[in-house]
């Protein structure tokens, strides 16, 4: 078995099958490894909350193992989920705010329900860019009123963190849980995954339900699996689905969703596929270094056996995107979900939300609120011709007139980016994009790429990721120990 923090789902399972090791065990070598460098050492600050349950968790998922068997890959398995997903227990929901502080949800998000079922142990909750970087256009990624600066385990105080599942990403990258649970809207995701060296599933809008989770956008949000392999993040994707009657989005997944990912994996996956390579503007973001790394890592595709049709251009790309629909949605979506807390609780809207901080300024306002200011002055109806107007340009452009017709043009199994690069378009189709890591600059930034794929490809995209995972093997684990 691998190095502790380093140790595979699968590795995890072997082990407390042979009763070489325990879910309790397993629970206090990672709570020690918080002790050790998440407020103290290089003070990763990744998580905000722990689980004062998951001990008791741990070991009554032993007893049952004994008694009756394992549940499946995930029976106890400490997994870190993102403050922003609700648990109807003993610790808070905040989404990194100071107004939401005190708060505690009135019950499970529908991933914390299927996390429970599988045998998981929440083992806690992480740091995030407040309101999932949705507040302030100068919020720096990773920082919270409620739970400060995430930092990168790569080159701590040095290294973008990446935003908005900060803490979700550097917990893992650091070894604080074997997987954990991030949100994306456009990047949240993929953008910290990369920037941590992870691998990273933004999945299909529909694919796992969103109930329970503080929302930006009902058109964009979903949650996903950060993991340090393909592996284990299809193993915690295939936990997260399912029909949720709470998020009818879900009903799309209905015979496209798979509980179990593994079958799709295959080192030899690349061969015959055919892969578009992006370049344009995107190359435009990345520095000489990663520019050489992504061409090293179109070689070793063609090397594997894919078909690569180096360039492609998605014909939209350089359309006139704008967040409006964020900005409208947000509102509804905010104010839904804050009258779902304790009606004890003061906090019941958005205009609350405002007024807390206003009230609080030199605590909750270090970067401003303009984003949540913006989002006020909307209906909260979405009526309004500009939100309707945006939300049809946005489908047609990103879908239709975007990726639909780049992947038919060239008869793509998946696109391929530089880093995270590429987000924003198939965070508007609703689309699903893996990350997964390709190596570091001379500086130690991990460098990844990224590929997009169709409306409920994560097969594929998993099948075409561990291929080249398999086949490079490039992610190290970060120095934890260094000055």
């Amino acid at each position: 078995m691998s190095v502790i923090h380093e140790t595979s789902i699968l590795e995890w399972q072997t082990a407390m099958t042979a009763g070489t090791t325990t879910s309790r065990e397993l629970t206090l070598s990672f709570l020690q490894r918080i002790a050790t460098y998440n407020k103290q050492g290089i003070r990763i600050n990744a998580i905000c909350e722990l689980n004062p349950d998951a001990l008791a968790i741990a070991e009554s998922l032993d007893r049952e193992r004994a008694v009756s068997g394992s549940r499946g890959s995930l029976h106890g398995i400490p997994v870190l989920i993102k403050d922003n997903i609700a648990t109807s227990d003993k610790m808070h929901t905040t989404a990194g705010a100071l107004a939401l502080a005190d708060s505690f949800a009135s019950a499970d998000a529908f991933v914390v329900t299927k996390l429970r079922e599988a045998g998981a142990v929440i083992l806690g909750k992480t740091n995030l860019t407040e309101w999932a970087n949705f507040i302030s256009n100068d919020m720096p990624d990773g920082y919270s009123s409620r739970g400060g600066q995430v930092l990168n385990p790569y080159g701590p105080g040095v290294l973008d963190v990446g935003g908005s599942s900060s803490g979700s990403a550097a917990g893992i990258a650091a070894g604080f849980a074997v997987v954990a649970v991030g949100t994306e809207t456009s990047g949240s995701i993929l953008h910290p995954a990369e920037q941590n060296s992870l691998v990273g599933i933004k999945p299909t809008v529909g694919l796992i339900s969103r109930s329970g989770i503080i929302p930006i956008s009902h058109s964009q949000d979903t949650a996903g699996p950060m993991a340090r392999t393909v592996t284990d993040a299809a193993i915690l994707l295939g936990a997260l689905t399912g029909i949720d009657e709470k998020d009818p989005v879900t009903g799309k997944s209905e015979g496209l969703a798979h509980t179990d990912y593994l079958p799709f994996l295959d080192a030899d996956g690349l061969r015959g596929a055919r892969i578009g390579v992006v370049r344009s503007r995107f190359l435009a973001e990345c520095e000489n270094e990663e520019i050489a790394l992504y061409e090293a890592a179109i070689e070793k595709l063609k090397e594997a056996g894919a078909t690569v049709v180096d360039a492609v251009t998605i014909p939209t790309e350089n359309a006139e995107w704008d967040r409006h629909v964020l900005v409208h949605e947000f509102k509804v979506g905010v104010n839904a979900y804050l009258k779902t807390l304790p009606a004890s609780y003061p906090i019941r809207s958005l205009q609350d939300v405002i007024a807390f901080n206003r009230a609080h300024e030199e605590q909750a306002l270090l970067y401003g609120q303009e984003l949540l200011e913006e989002s006020e002055l909307t209906s909260g109806t979405l009526t309004e011709p500009e939100y309707l107007a945006n939300r049809l340009f946005d489908l047609e452009m990103s879908q239709k007139q975007g990726l639909d017709a780049v992947m038919k043009e060239h008869e793509l199994d998946a696109l391929l980016y530089p880093g995270s690069t590429g987000y924003a378009i198939p965070a508007k189709a609703g689309y699903p994009s893996i990350t997964v890591p390709a190596g570091y600059t001379s500086a130690g930034k991990p460098f990844g790429l990224m590929l997009t794929g169709l409306a409920f490809q994560e097969p594929t995209l998993l099948r075409l990721a561990y291929a080249y995972e398999q086949a490079t093997r490039l992610r190290v684990a970060p120095n934890m120990t260094k000055d």
